[in-house]
């Protein structure tokens, strides 16, 4: 079935000059308009949503329910785990109603606040990484001290911390939306509204566009991931003066589950960037962000249930008491 394009106004021109009040909704172009295409679309992405979904309350339902649990990692673990949930809900649920329904659509409103709630949570999970790599560092370079410094109000607090971090950010992300009267398209080349592609639709100086994209970029990513990169450089360097391997192997494993999932967060990420800057085709792109805003959440579950024997018999328990 065609979707039909809603009114258009575009950029203002010499002869007339149209009010953004006027648009009303976008259309999401998804990952392909082939009609045979779409039962799959909707099986594989509603198969994915639902392994994340149940993947991460399994974690958060072991840490709240284990006391073996209840320590400052995996209480940062479950608040990872809800924001991954969070994350995966904004975007996948649209395109499966989307794909059920035969419509493209999406309310201006709905746009923008689905933008906002993406820019929130994929800013959370990048603060409870930081957090986590914060945690890791005080145990594995001052174990004397950690029972101290990461006291339970601590631990509340950073996450706190997080949360109004990750707010502002989408706060930001709307007021710079927002202020754009005019824009030159209404079709978004993805399966949800990306902030990157709205800015692009915008009516106003690419230069602009492009130093807002990085100063946001610069102080939402960059300086998390220098906290993550300056927290592993000292681990590193405590880890290789434990003289034995076997002190060496234990301290690392134990923060090897989050050393993965930090791996798998920012080169989903970085797959994402090149698919949508090298390749021309804006599909490619879409299909891109699907591993950063699918593949991440869905797969974090798996690499702590795998990796960590922690979490491995705290699963084991909640299953025997569960039949």
């Amino acid at each position: 079935m065609t979707q039909q394009k809603p009114s258009i106004f575009l950029c203002p021109s010499n002869i007339e000059e149209r009010n953004l009040t006027h648009v009303s909704e976008f259309l999401l172009l998804g990952l392909s308009e082939d009609p045979d295409l779409q039962p799959i679309l909707f099986g594989l992405f509603l198969s994915m949503y639902l392994v994340s979904v149940l993947g991460n309350l399994l974690i958060i339902l072991a840490v709240s329910s284990d006391p073996h649990l209840h320590t400052p990692m995996y209480f940062f673990l479950s608040n990872l785990s809800l924001a991954d949930i969070c994350f995966i809900s904004t975007t996948v649920p649209k395109m499966i109603v989307n794909i059920q329904t035969h419509s493209r659509a999406i309310s201006y409103m709905g746009c923008l606040t689905q933008m906002s709630l993406f820019a929130n949570f994929v800013c959370m999970d990048d603060m409870l990484l930081t957090v986590m790599a914060y945690d890791r560092f005080v145990a594995i370079c001052h174990p004397l001290q950690y029972p101290v410094i990461m006291k339970p109000r601590f631990c509340g607090f950073l996450v706190m911390v997080s949360l109004l971090i990750s707010l502002l950010n989408s706060l930001l992300h709307s007021l710079i939306i927002l202020q754009f009267v005019y824009f030159k398209d209404v079709e978004i080349s993805n399966f949800f509204c990306d902030p990157s592609q709205l800015l692009n639709l915008a009516c106003s100086d690419t230069f602009t566009n492009n130093i807002v994209i990085y100063v946001i970029g610069g102080i939402f990513g960059f300086l998390p991931i220098s906290g993550i990169l300056f927290s592993y450089c000292k681990i590193v360097s405590s880890i290789l003066r434990i003289p034995s391997s076997g002190g060496k192997y234990k301290a690392f494993s134990t923060c090897g589950s989050h050393l993965a999932v930090v791996c798998l967060f920012y080169g989903t990420g970085i797959v994402e960037y090149l698919g949508t800057a090298v390749s021309q085709s804006p599909r490619k792109g879409a299909v891109a962000s699907v591993m950063y805003t699918v593949v991440s959440p869905m797969l974090n579950p798996f690499i702590y249930s795998l990796r960590d024997r922690d979490i491995k018999s705290a699963l084991r328990r909640l299953h025997s008491r569960m039949i």
